[in-house]
Parts: C-alpha cells; structure tokens; sequence
C-alpha cells in the first residue's frame, strides 16, 4: 500500500466512524485523528484553536461553537441535510442554528440576509456566519461557515472533503444571527419567551421557531393537556404531551407519545388552524373542540369546557412568556 492510498484509507475509516454517530470530540482525539489522516494545518491544529477561540466568547458563542464542532468529520454532500449522510455548506450550517432553535433559511444566498449585518471580521464573534462568492462568473454568495473566532471557522467545503476548522480567509458577508444575551436567550425566538425551567423547553422552542408559533404558546398548550406528561391518555383516549386524538394524530403523521414528534405537529396543527380561523384563541378553540364545531358557531364554540380552556391557555402562555 503507497503512501497516498494509506492516507486515503485512513480517512475512510475516520469518516465510517463519523457516520454511524456524529458526536462531540475532545480537541486532543480529533487532532489526533486529523493528524493521522494528514489533514493538517485546516484540521488539526485549527480544531485546538478553534476551541481556545470559543472560550473567549459569551456563553450562547460557546454554544454555538460547540453545537458545529459536533458535526466535525462529516464527509461533505452536495445537497446533503442529514448528517448521518453528508452535509453541505448550507445545510450544516441550517442543522447547527436548528439545533439551537433558530430557524435559517436553506441555501446559503438566503442565509445570507438573516440576522444583522457586522461591519468586518475584525468586529465578528463567534457564532457569526460567514460567506463567500467563490465563482467569479456567477456573482453572489455560494459558501457559508460559522465564524469561530482567532481568524478560523468551520464549515464544510466541497466534494471529497469534511466538516472542518480551517481560515476563514476574507469573507464578503457576515451577518450575526444569534440573539443578544446569555445562553438562555437561545430559546427567545418566535415570540421571545425564555421558557426557562420548563419542562421540553429546546423542543417548544425549535417547533414554534419553525412553524412561526409562539414557543409560550405550545408550552402552555402542554401544561394544560397533560401537565407535561408525555406518557398521559384522557378518559377521551387523547394522548401524550399535546393530547392528540389517534385519528388527528394519524392524519398529521405524528407519534403522540414521541414528545419532539407531538411538540412539532402541535406547532403545524396550530400555525394551521391560526391561518384558517385568523385568531390564536379561535385556533386554541379549534384544536379543543375540532375545527368543525368552531365553523358550525362561526366562532368559539358556547361550550363552557372549550371557553375555559382557552382563557387557560392564553392565561398560561402570558405568565410564561
């Protein structure tokens, strides 16, 4: 076996080892692994910096950084969103800022108008984005990687290569999409509530950041359904965290007893309902007592038990925001 083909080999099998579970590394094992597999300089030796670089940021920084570097090794995909297959620039960068409920738009010319401007590097903290026109024939953005400070970023690059630390060199953009504030401000998208404490809280806050339904809202629909009780069956034989009907459930392809699954259809059946009915309470009436009986009222229905529940929920979702 020549030289070349040894590396090679090496980087399959550390790639291999990737895909069966994306995981956090410690700096000094993937520096090692770079080292073994030759990918010096934008690997190794970057991935101790980018580290030492994080640390020096704000804890919602830190989070972020730490969120990417998860994701390091990942062999690049065109097109790839999953990472148990490949990522590409933009949907790794969508994966990490979805994992921390903020909602980016897919490509990475889109991403490029979230969030607000920084002036140039030397004003970037980690956790920004940064974007790049590589294609002198095609103007505008086609790259993206999250800034991590001292000069680096990861990001994943292009055909045949990973998930990596490297220079982030001269960016055209940087935009600045985390909220201000400490760590908890993760959790401050659509509709701004901190949920701080509450049970499911990651989950309330990344379903109504995708489907534009205040997080305070889908909580307080929880409290009032089950208690937060994702094991929970009514005598009506609703279930789960949100209490779905097995029809309703059925039909909008959720797991009622899977709290991320139940927590996401919640979300879709409510964004939904909001749109039909143009009213929170009318939609909060609509997921109580069907869709049907608030057309049949043309309105919510004079049934105490749905009246009750949505002063109940407004009332909830107010004191958690």
């Amino acid at each position: 076996m020549d030289g070349l083909t040894a590396v090679q080999s090496r980087i399959s099998e550390i790639q291999a080892r990737f895909l069966v579970a994306p995981r956090p590394a410690a700096s000094a094992d993937w520096t090692a692994a770079a080292t073994a597999a030759g990918l010096t300089g934008t690997g190794a030796t970057a991935a101790a910096t980018a580290t030492a670089g994080a640390s020096s940021g704000s804890a919602l920084e830190d989070k972020a950084v730490a969120e990417a570097r998860k994701y390091l090794g990942v062999p690049y995909l065109w097109g790839g969103t999953d990472p148990a297959k490949g990522l590409d620039c933009s949907g790794f960068t969508k994966l990490v800022y979805g994992n921390l409920g903020i909602d980016l738009p897919r490509t990475s010319s889109q991403q490029a108008t979230a969030g607000t401007a920084v002036a140039s590097l030397a004003d970037a903290r980690p956790g920004d984005l940064v974007f790049f026109d590589h294609s002198p024939g095609r103007p505008g953005i086609d790259h993206v990687g999250i800034y991590v400070g001292d000069g680096k970023m990861i990001a994943a690059p292009q055909a045949g290569e990973v998930v990596k630390v490297q220079d982030v060199g001269n960016p055209a953009v940087i935009r600045r999409v985390l909220p201000a504030g400490s760590a908890s401000a993760v959790s401050g998208t659509a509709g701004g509530a901190s949920l701080s404490g509450v049970p499911y809280a990651d989950l309330f806050t990344r379903a109504g950041s995708r489907h534009g339904v205040d997080p305070a809202l889908l909580a307080a629909v929880a409290q009032q359904e089950s208690g937060f009780d994702a094991s929970a069956v009514s005598p009506a034989g609703a279930q789960g965290l949100m209490q779905f009907m097995p029809a309703t459930a059925r039909g909008l392809g959720v797991d009622p007893f899977d709290p991320a699954s139940a927590v996401d259809g919640a979300a879709r059946y409510l964004a939904d309902l909001t749109r039909q009915f143009g009213s929170t309470e009318l939609g909060l009436a609509a997921y109580n007592a069907g869709p049907g009986t608030v057309r049949r009222y043309g309105g919510i229905p004079p049934y105490s038990e749905t009246q009750d529940y949505v002063r109940s929920v407004m009332s909830k979702a107010e004191a958690l925001r």
